[in-house]
């Protein structure tokens, strides 16, 4: 017996008598429609039971399930952290990974994993839920389906910008801590988001760029940096003597503290990198930590400098450069007295012009 025919039974619309008054209900009617109600609640309580027992196992196995699901993708990203730990122990490793980094991007990919399974394992049991009441799941879902495409059409760069930055962290392309070229902008990196990554700019501004915006990227802090000095000499120069005077300032160097960490590799000297006819420019090159080139470019200019001053090396453009140069006579551009300048010369008055004639009037 269906509820709408309980209820009408309990509840019959009452005709109207002939005298034209409403008919009360009597005791009898009353009982009646209690016995059918209570008859209604018999046959069917088995199944509002079943019904409540398959919604509540539901929720039990996809609350279960989530839990489960949340704590092995914590232990998951943990051991990855671990084993980013595990090379720490070398140079390499201890400048590549370091703990802010593997710390940040560890809690994104554990953000997203967590998030992701969420969605589906509560999703997929929502929908079981609905078509546990017989509930045509079929018009839902078309509509979700329009209104995702209609989300994603209004929110595509939004999208652009999350998923560029889920597979930006997965792949490790930068992290915090790195200097990296962007193309739209450059710094280093101070904060790494799933929709937006913050850059330090040379001058302390503060870069918000999107990772939906990002083409291309150039990491400057990963694997190690070059150092490279062009050192321009006279023509005229020893060049054995110059090359002994820089293998002599590299070889110095690479032994003192703490340029001896900062060099990965012995300063060579390349030879000359171009040949003028004034001037020679030999070039040095070693390779570096990362973001530590320019610090050791500085202090080799420096050192070559100055034992180049102490060898009597004549740098293009020095002071040293011009130590032999003859004294010039202040002089010697000026133009020899002529003897025009003279008024009184025989020159300037045989070239002086006849005066007019003058007429006399009688």
């Amino acid at each position: 017996m269906s509820l709408s025919a309980v209820l009408s039974a309990a509840d019959p619309s009452p005709t109207p008598s002939e005298s034209g008054t409403p008919r009360v209900p009597s005791l009898q009617d009353a009982q009646e429609s209690a016995t059918n109600a209570a008859g209604w609640v018999e046959e069917n309580w088995s199944t509002w039971l079943a019904i409540g027992l398959r919604v509540l196992l539901i929720l039990v196995i996809a609350t279960v399930l989530r839990v489960v699901v949340r704590r092995a993708i914590t232990k998951l990203v943990d051991r990855m952290s671990r084993t980013g730990q595990a090379v720490d122990g070398t140079t390499l490793g201890g400048l590549l990974v370091n703990a802010e980094r593997r710390r940040q991007r560890s809690q994104a990919i554990g953000s997203v994993l967590r998030s992701v399974a969420s969605f589906l394992i509560m999703g997929t049991a929502a929908l079981m839920v609905l078509g546990t009441f017989q509930i045509n799941l079929a018009p839902l879902l078309a509509s979700a389906g329009v209104a995702g495409v209609a989300i994603g059409f209004g929110a595509r760069n939004l999208v652009t910008d999350f998923l560029s930055g889920v597979f930006m962290i997965l792949e490790d392309q930068y992290g915090v801590g790195d200097t990296i070229d962007a193309g739209v902008a450059s710094g280093e990196v101070i904060e790494v988001g799933l929709r937006v990554t913050k850059l330090r700019g040379d001058n302390g501004e503060i870069w918000y760029v999107r990772n939906g915006e990002v083409k291309r990227i150039g990491n400057l802090s990963q694997g190690w940096a070059t150092a490279g000095v062009d050192v321009t000499v006279r023509s005229d120069e020893d060049l054995d003597r110059v090359k002994a005077t820089l293998s002599e300032v590299a070889e110095k160097m690479g032994k003192e503290e703490p340029w001896n960490e900062l060099l990965w590799s012995p300063i060579e000297v390349l030879g000359l990198d171009s040949v003028l006819l004034d001037s020679m420019v030999v070039r040095l090159s070693a390779k570096t930590m990362p973001g530590k080139s320019l610090t050791v470019e500085r202090e080799l200019r420096w050192r070559v400098k100055r034992a180049f001053d102490a060898r009597g090396i004549r740098i293009v453009g020095g002071a040293t450069a011009t130590e032999d140069a003859e004294t010039a006579d202040p002089t010697a551009g000026m133009a020899p007295p002529s003897v025009y300048a003279s008024t009184v010369s025989p020159q300037s008055v045989a070239a002086s012009p006849l005066p007019p004639p003058t007429s006399t009037t009688k």
